[in-house]
């Protein structure tokens, strides 16, 4: 008899860490199953979606025979949730079943063969690898993820593009509309290398990373990332083609600049914003001599208008943007102040923090 026995709580953390990519419909119906390899007290859970696949090891104990065989993994967590967290469950492999047992409950399973289940190739070759904090790379996503595109036929905008570059590594998102841009300090330096990360795997990061102490591992193939962090293993494909010259794209010499408070301009976009049309989410930005008119008009005639003192002696400057674009970055920023750099009301507002390289905004303007 091959058995698994362990606390409740255990063995869904160790399902959910690898299930987020798991697709409830899809071509292969075995792609709906995890992994689940036992070895002794250890036990490995694999997940993929053929481009994406996840790998946890998780030590559960009980150590009645070793087993692999796959199942549904959306079921055997809704079933596990409706148990209690000390409660001990046993899963049992036997034929193509497998049975799960907690208390008074038994449920029984179908199973499909170990064997059957595609596991992704690996690149034969790796760059070298670098690490950063998981907090700083969770952050990192955060800062720009937002700015990534959405079902893009340019589908090199449907990520986040990845430079590391002597000791620096930056991480890049545009839609065509807005960029962002954002860097970390590596604790080693490594050769240039660009990839791109498709947009299901920065979100599935951006879930599994924690903002506990630990690492995160990284390393790029031509067309395969691997990250390694609290016993996880991801593998990932990359979204091939030209990422655009972010460089170009972020103004230089924009000759009016203001520094003002994130949080009032964040309020002050949401109030307007209200009254903005579903499809045309524009507003007026107006920057006079020592004031911030934000005001905005929609087709049932209604206006909402507001304004905010800052320090401001540049040129008089109207300017139209989608607030959402807007309110995206600021509410992604946790720092007080933003500064704020416009040419005129043509050319793309550059967005930054204050004493801080590390992070760029930029948005276009629209029309209004």
């Amino acid at each position: 008899m091959q058995v698994l026995k362990a606390p409740q709580a255990q063995v869904l953390t160790a399902l959910q860490s690898v299930a987020g990519i798991v697709e409830r419909r899809h071509t292969l119906p075995i792609l709906a199953n995890v992994l689940l390899r036992k070895h002794g007290e250890m036990i490995q859970l694999i997940t993929s979606d053929l481009e994406i696949q996840i790998r946890t090891t998780a030590q559960l104990g009980g150590d009645d025979g070793d087993f692999s065989t796959t199942v549904g993994a959306r079921k055997l967590i809704d079933i596990l949730r409706t148990m209690p967290a000390d409660q001990i469950v046993s899963l049992e492999s036997s034929q193509n079943r497998l049975i799960l047992k907690g208390g008074k409950s038994k449920f029984t399973l179908q199973t499909l063969p170990a064997e059957d289940f595609p596991l992704v190739q690996e690149a034969a070759s790796f760059g070298p690898s670098f690490s950063v904090p998981q907090k700083v790379l969770k952050q990192l996503l955060s800062q720009v993820s937002f700015a990534m595109a959405v079902h893009d036929i340019r589908y090199y905008l449907n990520g986040i593009l990845f430079v590391a570059e002597g000791k620096k590594l930056s991480l890049v998102a545009t839609d065509g509309h807005r960029l962002a841009f954002t860097s970390a300090t590596l604790d080693v330096e490594v050769p240039k290398q660009e990839v791109i990360l498709p947009r299901k795997t920065v979100l599935e990061l951006q879930r599994l990373l924690s903002d506990a102490e630990g690492a995160i591992e990284m390393q790029f193939a031509n067309n395969q990332a691997k990250f390694g962090f609290g016993g996880m293993e991801f593998v990932t494909k990359l979204v091939e083609g030209k990422f655009p010259d972010y460089n170009r794209v972020i103004p230089k010499d924009h000759r009016n600049q203001v520094t003002l408070g994130r949080a009032p301009l964040l309020a002050a976009l949401q109030r307007t914003a209200i009254l903005t049309s579903e499809k045309f989410k524009g507003v007026r930005l107006n920057f006079d001599a020592n004031t911030l008119r934000v005001a905005c008009n929609n087709a049932e005639q209604e206006e909402a208008v507001d304004e905010l003192d800052i320090d401001y002696s540049g040129d008089p400057i109207e300017i139209g943007f989608n607030v959402t674009y807007l309110m995206d970055a600021l509410g992604n920023m946790g720092q007080d102040m933003v500064s704020v750099a416009l040419q005129d009301s043509n050319s793309s507002a550059l967005v930054t923090i204050p004493e801080n390289e590390q992070f760029k905004y930029v948005v276009m303007p629209m029309r209004i």
